[in-house]
């Protein structure tokens, strides 16, 4: 059991540093989603990548095992989905968080802590900035969400404001 977690571990580490070259080649990216390029030429070219990144034998086989049956352009939402089932299985839940302006590492362990309190287990905050916000934060978990921003906030009290006009 202990030998397949290690294993798990490796795959995931491999995968991510795929992920990491798909987003940073539009080379990549173009190999894997253009009709095209033929069956060989995808499962030559990502054999190369995956031997040359020495990733581990049962990634470099699902590799070639999705370029055979053409599925290579479904591979970034295969490696999601990966993560997605690995962190469930771990026990950690997936958080959301759109801030209007970058936190500070102190800002983010902070909210990391209380979405765990919160939450009752550990959590992994995937945060971005959006500055059409304003201020305050959008954190989502799940299904919930929760919008605090001062976007929301001037929307909420403008709606109030035409309804009591009309209602004058």
């Amino acid at each position: 059991m202990a030998t397949d977690l290690k294993v798990i571990d490796k795959v995931e580490k491999d995968l991510r540093e795929l992920q990491n070259m798909i987003d940073s080649s539009a080379d990549l990216q173009s190999l894997l989603e253009n009709p095209l390029v033929n069956r060989d030429q995808q499962q030559k070219a990502l054999q190369a990548i995956a031997s040359k990144a020495g990733f581990q034998k049962l990634t470099s086989q699902f590799i070639g095992v999705l370029a055979e049956n053409r599925r290579l352009a479904a591979l970034p939402a295969i490696i999601a989905a990966f993560n997605d089932e690995l962190t469930k299985s771990r026990g950690v839940v997936q958080a959301k968080v759109e801030t209007a302006y970058v936190l500070t590492p102190a800002q983010t362990k902070q909210l990391e802590e209380q979405l765990a309190a919160a939450m009752g287990s550990n959590v992994t905050l995937n945060v971005s900035v959006n500055k059409d916000l304003l201020g305050g934060m959008i954190v989502t978990v799940g299904s919930r969400m929760v919008d605090d921003s001062v976007k929301r906030k001037l929307e909420r009290l403008r709606r109030a404001m035409n309804a009591g006009e009309k209602a004058a």
